[in-house]
C-alpha cells in the first residue's frame, strides 16, 4: 500500500495544483476567424501518468486562450496508442467548459505508437463533415496538432503526405524520446515553424506559446516569457532569441556571452589583442604607435609627435628623446640649443622649388626648413650672405644675398615668400642663379676674395626644361652646388645638379615632414670647418703684404713646432735612461 502511494504521489501532486500556475497562457482570448483545430494525442504506454497529466493540463490551457465557437474555432480530440479513439468530434460541443469535462474525463490507452494510423483517422474520420468539419468549399484552415513522445510503430511519411495534400496543416509536437526524423516527415512545410522539440512535458508550454502566436498572429516577444537575455526577434507565431554585437548565443539559445574574438588566433597582432564588441583591436606596447595596417606596431617617434624645440636634429630614444647639434657645435646648458657656427664667408643661394606639385601646406614646411638652416649660420655683412630664389614656371628673386644682414632680418623674409605654384623649371632657375644671382649687383663678393660660393637647389618632381647645360656651367663658374630631392624628385637630375662627389652633396626624403634630418648632411660647406675669422679683413692673396704675413705666420708656427718636437725627444731619453736603470 505504501508503495503505490509513493507511485502515485507525483501525479497526486499535479492534480492538486491548479492547471493556471503550469499552463496559463498570456493575454486575452484570440480570435481567429473560423478554424477546425484537431488534437491528435499520443497515450501509448511510453508516457508516463504524471506525464500524460501535463499534457492534459496543457490542451486545457491552450483551449482557455482560443475563440471556440460553431463559427469560430471548432475543436475535436482524438487519442492514440496501439488503436485510435475520439475523445470528442470537431462537432460535438460549442462551450469550452463542455470540452475540458471531456478532457479531464480522457483514460489514457497505454498500448503501442500506431501514428500513422491516427493521421489516417484523423484525415478521413475527424476532418470529415459528418464529424463536424465544415465543407471544402467554405475553404476553413483544418489544423491538426499531433503530440507524441516516441518513434512511431508504423509508417507515417506516406499517410502524413496524403493529409496535407487534402489542405490538412499539420504541427508535429515531439517530447522527450520522440524521433526527429518522424516529426520532420509528418509536419508540413517550412519545417522550422511546424517541428516542435521539446525536452520533457513540463517544457511543452514553449509550444503553446509558439503555437498560440502563430494562430493569433501575435507578437511572442511583446507577450513577455521568451527567456531572452539579450533581444528577442518575434516572427509570426514563433521567436528567437539574439544577442547584441560582441556577444553570442549560448547553448541554451537565451543566454548571451562575450565573444573573445581573440582566442581565435587569426587576429595577426603584433603585440596584443583587444577583444571588442566590433571584433578584435590590435594594441602596440608602450612606446609603440600602430601602423595603418592596423596590427603592426612601431617604435614612437616621439620627434614627430611633441613639440621637441630641438634646435638642429631630434633623435627618439624610446620612451624619450634628445637633441643633437651639427659637428663642430656643442649642444647648450638647455638641452635643445646649439652654439653658434664657427664664424666664417660664404655666399648662399637657395633655389626653392614652387611648383604646383609641392601644395601649400608643404610650401611652408619647406620656408621653416630654410629657416633651420639659417639658425646655424654666421649671417652678417662680414660673414654669411644669403639670397632666396624661387622657381615654378617663370623665376623670381625673392630676395638678393646684399639685402639683408642679419638672420633674423632672413627668417623674416623667408617666412613673406608666396607660393608660386604652377609648373617646375628647374633649368631656367639654375640658369638664373648663374647669370644673376651670384653677381656683386645682387649683393655677392668679388671673386678676388674667394668667398666660397654655394648654391643649394630645393625640388620635390622632374624638371620640365633641360638641366644638363646650366648644372655644368653652375660648377665651372666655381659654385658648390647642393641637390635636395623631397618626395617624387629624381634622382639622375639631383646627381646632375650636384657637385662630386655625389655622395656628399645629394640630400633627399621621402615626405616633408620629416626632412630636419637632412640638415646633418648640409652643415659641412654651408658652415664651414676652416673659414676667414670675422672682422678680419679681406685681401688679395696675391698683394706682397699677404705674403709676407703668410710667411711670417708659417714659421712662427714651424718654430712652435721645433720646440715641441725638442721636448718630446728629451723625455724619450729621459724615459729610456730609467728603463736602463731598472735592468
Amino acid at each position: 500500500m505504501r508503495g503505490l502511494l509513493r507511485s502515485l504521489l507525483p501525479t497526486l501532486l499535479l492534480l492538486l495544483q491548479p492547471w493556471e500556475t503550469q499552463f496559463q497562457f498570456a493575454g486575452p482570448r484570440c480570435r481567429t476567424g473560423p478554424l477546425d483545430l484537431v488534437f491528435v494525442v499520443d497515450s501509448s504506454r511510453s508516457v508516463r501518468p504524471f506525464e500524460f497529466e501535463t499534457m492534459r493540463q496543457f490542451l486545457v490551457g491552450l483551449l482557455r486562450s482560443l475563440d471556440v465557437g460553431p463559427n469560430a474555432t471548432r475543436v475535436g480530440v482524438i487519442q492514440y496508442s496501439s488503436q485510435v479513439q475520439r475523445v470528442f468530434p470537431l462537432g460535438a460541443f460549442s462551450r469550452r467548459e463542455d470540452m475540458e469535462r471531456a478532457i479531464w474525463a480522457l483514460v489514457p490507452l497505454a498500448q503501442g505508437t500506431m501514428t500513422g494510423l491516427a493521421i489516417q483517422y484523423a484525415m478521413n474520420v475527424a476532418f470529415s463533415v459528418g464529424e463536424g468539419a465544415r465543407p471544402p468549399e467554405e475553404r476553413v484552415p483544418r489544423v491538426a496538432v499531433i503530440v507524441t513522445d516516441g518513434r512511431p510503430q508504423d509508417r507515417v511519411a506516406e499517410v502524413a503526405a496524403q493529409a496535407r495534400a487534402r489542405g490538412i496543416e499539420i504541427y508535429a509536437v515531439g517530447v522527450q524520446r520522440a524521433d526527429v526524423g518522424s516529426l520532420r516527415a509528418m509536419a508540413s512545410p517550412p519545417l522550422d515553424e511546424h517541428v516542435f522539440l521539446v525536452e520533457s512535458f513540463d517544457l511543452i508550454r514553449e509550444f503553446g506559446l509558439q503555437f498560440q502566436g502563430r494562430l493569433c498572429r501575435k507578437d511572442l516577444c511583446a507577450e513577455g516569457g521568451h527567456g531572452c537575455q539579450h533581444q528577442c526577434v518575434s516572427a509570426p507565431g514563433t521567436f528567437h532569441c539574439a544577442c547584441n554585437p560582441g556577444y553570442q548565443l549560448a547553448a541554451d539559445n537565451k543566454s548571451c556571452s562575450a565573444v573573445d574574438h581573440c582566442s581565435f588566433g587569426n587576429h595577426s597582432c603584433q603585440h596584443e589583442c583587444v577583444s571588442t564588441f566590433g571584433g578584435p583591436r590590435c594594441r602596440c606596447r608602450e612606446g609603440h604607435d600602430l601602423l595603418p595596417d592596423g596590427r603592426s606596431c612601431q617604435a614612437r617617434d616621439l620627434c614627430n609627435g611633441v613639440d621637441h624645440g630641438c634646435e638642429f636634429q631630434c633623435v627618439s630614444e624610446g620612451l624619450s628623446y634628445r637633441c643633437l647639434c651639427p659637428e663642430g657645435r656643442q649642444l647648450q646648458a638647455d638641452g635643445k640649443s646649439c652654439n653658434r657656427c664657427r664664424e666664417g664667408h660664404v655666399d648662399l643661394v637657395l633655389l626653392v622649388d614652387g611648383s604646383k606639385s609641392v601644395r601649400p601646406q608643404n610650401f611652408e614646411l619647406v620656408k621653416r626648413f630654410v629657416n633651420q638652416i639659417v639658425d646655424f649660420l654666421d649671417v652678417s655683412p662680414e660673414g654669411t650672405r644669403v639670397g632666396l630664389v624661387q622657381f615654378s614656371s617663370r623665376v623670381r628673386t625673392e630676395f638678393p644675398l646684399g639685402r639683408y644682414g642679419t638672420a633674423a632680418e632672413v627668417k623674416q623674409a623667408v617666412l613673406a615668400v608666396e607660393y608660386m605654384e604652377r609648373g617646375t623649371m628647374t633649368g631656367l632657375a639654375l640658369r638664373h642663379m648663374v647669370e644673376h644671382s651670384f653677381s656683386e649687383a645682387q649683393g655677392a663678393r668679388p671673386r678676388s676674395l674667394n668667398v666660397p660660393r654655394v648654391g643649394l637647389v630645393f625640388t620635390d618632381g622632374r624638371s620640365q626644361d633641360d638641366i644638363s647645360v646650366w648644372a655644368a656651367r653652375a660648377k665651372e663658374e666655381g659654385i658648390v652646388m647642393y641637390a635636395v630631392g623631397v618626395g617624387k624628385a629624381v634622382e639622375e637630375e639631383l646627381r646632375e645638379i650636384a657637385s662630386e662627389p655625389a655622395e656628399l652633396h645629394v640630400s633627399y626624403s621621402p615626405d616633408f615632414s620629416t626632412m630636419t634630418h637632412l640638415l646633418e648632411n648640409l652643415k659641412g660647406s654651408i658652415c664651414p670647418e676652416e673659414g676667414i675669422s670675422a672682422g678680419t679683413e679681406l685681401r688679395s692673396p696675391c698683394e706682397c703684404e699677404s705674403l709676407l704675413e703668410f710667411q711670417g705666420h708659417t714659421l712662427g708656427t714651424l718654430e712652435s713646432l721645433s720646440q715641441k718636437l725638442a721636448q718630446m725627444t728629451a723625455r724619450l731619453e729621459d724615459l729610456e735612461n730609467q728603463l736602463a736603470t731598472h735592468k
